[in-house]
């Protein structure tokens, strides 16, 4: 309530404050679509393959722009939930996410907060061993044909860079052996930034290679007779040691993993 001269007026000795609102952050129209689309994805309700409506029958269906809908189908597809196909049988095409996803997300948290190396190496010793003790429990013949082709690739006669490929292969396919999706796909990423970030060139020699040879096959066999004390037993020490001889000679603190 206010006088004649527009100032409030005192009630009950108390002065009427107006009232105030925070500001209010309202979600774009894509954001709203593109979080629908997500849940029932991630509920099941759109199978792995399923063809998404027509951009023309989803505009028609939630009275958005076509813009708007093109924008909610390419956020979902950067999160790795469809998949776009141009052509006369193209469009959005439902896929689930995979190993691949949590690879790549790790990637780049890696990347983008300068992982120091100690901390790479200290998280490998800590999932690895667990890696190889489920791998031991549920590791199929399948997964052991192929710990066998990666260790038959480390120990031939190659080039630094085949040796560290066949060594990544050999150590994901120890986390494929446990049957465990997201060690799957953070033992891939792991893997990938620790090997290459290593002065590998100045570390890695023929000593070295046979020691991993060895430490391979003795963990294989453990994991194929299904012996899973042996396999953590095993890949804690091989990990160990290979951490405690890359810090030996890695003298930076902090690593920037080049883009695959």
């Amino acid at each position: 309530m206010t006088d004649s001269t527009g100032a409030e007026a005192i009630t009950s000795g108390s002065i009427r404050h107006p009232v105030q609102l925070t500001p209010m952050q309202v979600p774009k129209a894509s954001d709203v679509l593109a979080d629908d689309l997500r849940e029932r994805i991630l509920r099941g309700e759109f199978p792995e393959g399923t063809a998404l409506p027509p951009e023309r029958e989803l505009v028609a269906q939630t009275r958005m722009s076509r813009t708007t809908v093109r924008e909610a189908l390419r956020i979902l597809e950067v999160q790795g939930l469809v998949q776009i196909r141009t052509g006369r049988a193209g469009g959005a095409f439902v896929q689930r996410p995979g190993e691949e996803s949590i690879a790549s997300t790790v990637s780049l948290l890696i990347r983008g907060r300068q992982v120091r190396m100690a901390a790479l190496l200290e998280t490998r010793e800590a999932v690895e061993p667990a890696c190889a003790q489920l791998a031991a429990k549920y590791r199929t013949d399948a997964d052991l044909e192929a710990l066998d082709r990666a260790n038959d690739a480390i120990a031939a006669e190659g080039s630094l860079a085949d040796f560290l490929q066949a060594n990544v292969d050999w150590h994901v396919a120890v986390a494929v052996a446990s049957h465990n999706e997201l060690l799957t796909g953070f033992m891939g990423a792991l893997s990938r930034a620790i090997y290459a970030s290593t002065d590998n060139s100045g570390f890695i020699d023929a000593a070295v290679r046979q020691t991993t040879v060895r430490a391979h096959r003795n963990i294989t066999e453990a994991i194929r007779k299904r012996d899973a004390s042996a396999a953590v037993r095993r890949m804690t020490r091989h990990v160990h040691e290979y951490a405690s001889a890359v810090l030996e000679v890695e003298e930076r603190t902090e690593i920037e993993v080049p883009g695959d």
